[in-house]
């Protein structure tokens, strides 16, 4: 009987597992600074339901409205860089699979930007850079290299 008491409590004297330990201070910035942005996007439907313009804009794209296809889709886009924001900040198992998705498609979207916004545009076609890039492809470097660990913290723990 004793012994069955001492088992019980010995999990309250294991470590708390942190995986959140495992990002770069870099990742974690911009953890909070997209969980912010996912709220903005939130608050851009709700504003431009009451005020006729509300301008959103991320990888090159950008509308005046939030209820256009393109404003939909940045919408869309933000949320789902918040949501990967907030399963890894709050160290949801499966928030390496979506900070991966997430990084992929933040790079194809850029590429695509590349391509779509020159021949979209009404500025003689210029060409240009996503900055953005230089930042998706290390963020997908580094979440990928902390997969393991982030995936079997608690057996190494052990």
């Amino acid at each position: 009987m004793n012994q069955e008491l001492e088992s019980r409590f010995d999990e309250f004297d294991k470590p708390a597992i942190i995986r959140r330990k495992l990002l770069p201070w870099w990742i974690k910035v911009f953890c909070w600074i997209f969980m912010i942005l996912a709220v903005g996007a939130v608050g851009a439907l709700i504003t431009n339901l009451f005020i006729p313009n509300v301008n959103v804009s991320l990888y090159g794209f950008s509308s005046n409205t939030a209820y256009s296809v393109t404003g939909l889709f940045i919408i869309a886009v933000m949320l789902y860089k918040g949501f990967a924001a907030y399963s890894l900040w709050f160290e949801k198992p499966n928030a390496i699979i979506i900070a991966k998705i997430d990084a992929i498609c933040g790079i194809v979207i850029c590429v695509a930007s590349f391509f779509i916004l020159p021949l979209t545009s009404t500025e003689n076609g210029h060409f240009s850079l996503r900055l953005e890039i230089l930042l998706l492809i290390p963020y997908f470097i580094k979440i990928n290299k902390i997969e393991y660990e982030w995936d079997n913290l608690e057996s190494l723990q052990n």
